[in-house]
């Protein structure tokens, strides 16, 4: 299967990260984009004239189906060799592509901004200059500091005002907007809490700032959102889903990973679907065991698409993958049934309680269930290295040496 392979096209080969400190740019900028060739060429022009007196690179991560936004990129690189581009094949979400873009910089201080026009340009010279005169470990805009609107309408505002308000209660995170997609922070905060990041969903601030050893001491400068250049929202009720998840990792301190979580809480989905089928067909004087082998048949179904478009969704199946990995969930769910049902009864055997027997059979059951449908259902693809070169493709001949 190709479907997570990476492939990186930069347009210029970049210098080795243990260079000198005098080597390095002072900021390097990680623009993530899906779609939005429209809108990236203009960005990429205002954000080079802005950090035209900063030593500066530019590092787009495309997550596109299509060559058009990289193409977009190429052409503004042509005229601006601070600019890298980074083809993603495959995988996506927000988190892990500012990720892979801050990986690969060579900056002294890291940014992030979105691509499609909704960040003024002009923030990123603003916030490196907070950070050059306070030194602290992130400099953020916010949205809602002083009580500024965001930008938003309609259900966007009320799925970024909830995020907001979640993650401070769980997390306890003193920032107005959480939810930021445009934040700058220095690398050695960065370094430190880059093995940790779950890299999961579409907001990666919340990621960054929980996953140090202690709290980062933050300057927020005011921001509104401007109107869109091209492209669309990608905050919808499947951000809001992968921002649980990743809250539920932070507050558990990693034992229950964000992925783990979204599993669980679609298969709590999946046993209101088995009871009503099952009551359904109680109702229809049908056979007890006919009606459980259909509840099953159901909630296996029902798991298997949800965890297909939000637990999984950046390794989601289409086509003749779906229906193969349908079967292989059901098989991993057999499994499942199988281990819970030998553990339960193994439990009770050795003199633990019926409710404690029958919790610890499906909590087994469930890891089982997880695990397997990773390793078999959505399993991971091994990414290809770093390019260091133009790589041969259709677009390499666009690219600057």
């Amino acid at each position: 299967m190709g479907q997570h392979t990476t492939t990186i096209r930069p347009a210029r080969r970049a210098a080795s990260p243990a260079a000198a400190d005098w080597n390095r740019p002072q900021v390097s900028v990680v623009i993530c984009t899906l779609d939005e060739h429209e809108a990236i060429g203009g960005v990429l022009e205002a954000l080079s004239a802005d950090l035209a007196d900063v030593f500066h690179e530019i590092i787009v991560v495309d997550d596109s189906a299509d060559d058009l936004t990289a193409r977009a990129v190429l052409d503004v690189a042509m005229r601006r060799p601070a600019i890298r581009l980074l083809k993603r094949e495959g995988v996506g979400g927000l988190a892990s592509a500012a990720i892979a873009g801050w990986d690969s910089a060579r900056g002294q201080t890291l940014a992030v901004m979105d691509g499609d026009g909704q960040h003024d340009p002009r923030l990123i010279g603003a916030m490196l200059r907070r950070m050059s005169a306070q030194q602290p470990d992130l400099v953020v805009a916010s949205r809602y500091l002083d009580g500024a609107g965001s930008g938003l309408s309609g259900v966007r505002h009320a799925i970024s005002r909830g995020g907001v308000n979640l993650a401070g209660l769980l997390l306890g995170l003193r920032l107005a907007d959480p939810m930021s997609g445009c934040f700058l922070m220095n690398r050695d905060w960065y370094e430190a809490v880059r093995p940790r990041l779950s890299g999961v969903g579409f907001k990666i601030l919340v990621d960054v700032v929980a996953s140090g050893s202690r709290r980062p001491a933050v300057v927020q400068i005011p921001t509104a959102l401007l109107p869109r250049a091209g492209g669309e929202s990608k905050l919808d009720l499947r951000v809001a889903f992968d921002l649980i998840g990743l809250l539920a990792e932070k507050r558990t301190n990693g034992v229950l990973s964000a992925r783990l979580f979204q599993f669980l809480a679609v298969g709590a989905s999946g046993l209101v679907v088995h009871l009503g089928v099952l009551g359904a067909t109680q109702a229809a004087d049908m056979a007890f065991w006919s009606g459980q082998t259909l509840a099953i048949l159901a909630a296996m179904t029902w798991n298997f698409g949800l965890n297909n478009v939000l637990t999984f969704r950046d390794k989601r199946l289409r086509g003749a993958a779906l229906w193969r990995g349908l079967l292989s969930f059901y098989a991993a769910c057999l499994g499942g049934a199988l281990i819970n049902d030998l553990a339960g009864a193994g439990l009770n055997a050795i003199g633990a309680s019926w409710a404690l027997a029958g919790a610890g059979g499906a909590v087994l059951g469930a890891l089982w269930n997880y695990h397997a449908s990773r390793r078999v259902t959505w399993r991971d693809v091994p990414e290809s290295p770093e390019a260091e070169t133009p790589a041969a493709s259709p677009l390499a001949g666009e690219s600057r040496a």
